[in-house]
């Protein structure tokens, strides 16, 4: 039995890259505020969810919104902000681009 979280969206394999980001280093996926769901990027939440997305406020960065695809560590939003691109478990690296998308998910 597979124990992974679900991953919505357009995922292309099991360490949550999709067909948006699919780089080797592309393995996080974002468990968005308004559904609860996770998707590997923005934009896969936006092709799959009939809402829109809602950002995670400052106040709630000690929530566990991040999963690692690599071995499936869930992160509170603070410690994957300070994680310098790599997963404190497992030391995966995570795309640092993927800063540039913060302000879509969380206030920073």
């Amino acid at each position: 039995m597979d124990d992974r979280i679900v991953v919505r969206g357009k995922t292309i394999d099991h360490q949550t890259r999709c067909e948006h980001y699919r780089l080797p280093e592309d393995v996080i996926a974002i468990r968005f505020k308004c559904c609860h769901e996770y998707y590997p990027c923005y934009q896969c939440h936006e092709e799959a969810a009939q809402h829109p997305a809602l950002r995670w406020s400052k106040d709630e960065h000690d929530v566990k919104a991040i999963l690692c695809g690599i071995c499936q560590t869930e992160l509170s939003i603070a410690a994957y902000l300070a994680s310098n691109h790599q997963c404190p478990s497992c030391g995966a690296p995570f795309n640092p681009r993927c800063s540039l998308h913060h302000h879509l998910y969380f206030e920073v």
